[in-house]
């Protein structure tokens, strides 16, 4: 059964501007008071107001006044859409200050209603807006609904129609011509009207207005273009109160996060980057980049990594509110998770490295690499560039033996350049007396251009300690080439 939610915001003309409640403000359109708040509401102030009569009930208060910016409304209403995306992928605009949501075939998922409506009030209460409900079998009754009081809203258990009846003909305000006319005919509520034969109505008040009705009683199809996710994501919390310490930030960054997150999810997206973005009570902003080596949509980790970004913040005035951009976003798929053994799994190198540069910075880490060269000293490589599509070390093959039990073929650390070692009585001598107990390996390159040819040993001194060495067929000369952990 189909089941549609609809969020009303009718304060977003002036919550999407200003959400100050300790002085009057007041959003005007074509001069006259479109919206106000509480503290403008207190002096008299009211909707459809002028600007004359405005200032003569002010008297000495002073009131913030606002032109309506449509713009930025609907920039808010597409962050909403953002965040609800991760609720319903079947929702969509409505008119400039609605959300339809159809919630029927995601009830399972929240495990019922009472829980999804609790998510969908935390969601839309942090972000700092008022929001009206309205909840019913087609959109447009949804809609309708939300201007009801007291229960009937939300009591989707009593027949559709009783629910609609009480409410006044005044809302259909895009047949504005077609109401005037019912109200001298006496007709002042939906009830009044849907009481009336489907033909007569029809005759009287004209196609469009009949075709409304049943779009609203779900008699007629009402097709909607669905909502589709941008390129990028945005969302905001808005605090309510003044913020001066940097671990009040972290709630809302989780929240914030969590919402990134399922709308990764949901739209098969990943990112490497994400920006924070601090609003002053003076309106100033501040932003915070947080990057990682890897692709991904793990809230976990970038809470993590934001928390570290966090620690080194030095707030210097209170923060108002908290929003997260993400821009570089891309098709990434989940990683898999292994069931079957999940103690034995290791925290991925990506996430060390990250937390490690966000909290070092981003050229603190050097990552070491292969090259495809024979010569070990053009085979490795060093940069401070990491990215986490590729691993920065290889993994030793089967075969590779380890003399004695206690050191691979390769040692750890190569030396800038060989050094030559010195050979006395048929003893090779560094630092004392060596002992060959591993070889030999012999490497050859180079041929077009100085020809190389070598014969690598591990050598073990009586310290125990164990070294890199070869013998340079062509000088006839022995060298030290690198230390074994």
């Amino acid at each position: 059964m189909s089941l549609w939610l609809c969020l009303r915001f009718e304060q977003l003309p002036l919550q999407c501007l200003n959400r100050c409640e300790q002085q009057p403000v007041a959003v005007l359109a074509m001069q006259r008071v479109l919206r106000a708040n509480d503290c403008a509401t207190a002096l008299g102030i009211r909707e459809g107001m002028g600007t004359a009569t405005l200032r003569a009930l002010a008297g000495d208060e002073p009131v913030q006044l606002l032109e309506r910016d449509e713009q930025a409304e609907q920039r808010c209403l597409q962050q909403l859409c953002c965040w609800a995306y991760s609720i319903t992928p079947t929702l969509h605009t409505w008119r400039t200050d609605c959300l339809q949501l159809e919630i029927g075939g995601c009830l399972s998922l929240f495990r019922g209603l009472d829980s999804l409506l609790a998510e969908v009030t935390s969601g839309t209460g942090s972000r700092g807006y008022q929001v009206q409900y309205g909840l019913a079998p087609t959109p447009k009754a949804a809609w309708l609904l939300s201007f009801a009081t007291g229960e009937t809203p939300l009591a989707i258990q009593q027949p559709l129609t009783e629910r609609l009846n009480p409410l006044p003909l005044a809302l259909l305000d895009e047949f504005a011509a077609t109401v005037d006319s019912l109200r001298r005919a006496g007709l002042h509520t939906l009830g009044d009207i849907l009481a009336l034969p489907p033909a007569a109505l029809g005759r009287r008040c004209g196609k469009g207005f009949t075709c409304f009705l049943q779009q609203v009683l779900g008699q007629r199809e009402d097709l909607q273009a669905d909502y589709r996710p941008p390129d990028t994501f945005s969302d905001e919390y808005w605090f309510g109160y003044e913020v001066k310490t940097n671990a009040e930030l972290l709630p809302a960054a989780q929240l914030l996060l969590q919402s990134l997150c399922r709308f990764l999810r949901n739209t098969q997206l990943q990112t490497v980057e994400i920006n924070w973005q601090l609003t002053g009570i003076d309106h100033k902003l501040r932003d915070i980049c947080v990057r990682s080596g890897s692709s991904h949509s793990d809230w976990k980790s970038w809470y993590q990594l934001t928390c570290i970004r966090f620690e080194q913040l030095q707030l210097t005035q209170s923060v108002e509110g908290l929003t997260l951009n993400c821009q570089q976003l891309r098709p990434g798929q989940q990683d898999n998770i292994d069931l079957v053994s999940p103690h034995h799994q290791r925290e991925p190198l990506t996430g060390l490295l990250d937390r490690l540069r966000s909290r070092l910075g981003l050229q603190a880490i050097e990552k070491v690499g292969c090259r495809d060269e024979h010569l070990p000293e053009f085979a490795l490589h060093v940069s401070s560039e990491y990215s986490g599509h590729e691993r920065p070390g290889h993994d030793r093959p089967d075969d590779a033996r380890e003399p004695g039990g206690h050191c691979a073929q390769r040692p750890f650390w190569l030396m800038p350049r060989p050094q030559p070692l010195r050979l006395q009585r048929d003893r090779l001598y560094w630092n004392g007396a060596l002992d060959l107990v591993y070889g030999p390996e012999r490497i050859e390159d180079n041929w077009w251009r100085e020809a190389v040819s070598r014969d690598y040993y591990i050598a073990e001194s009586r310290h125990g300690q164990h070294y890199w060495i070869f013998c340079d067929r062509l000088a006839r000369q022995w060298y030290i080439h690198g230390i074994f952990a």
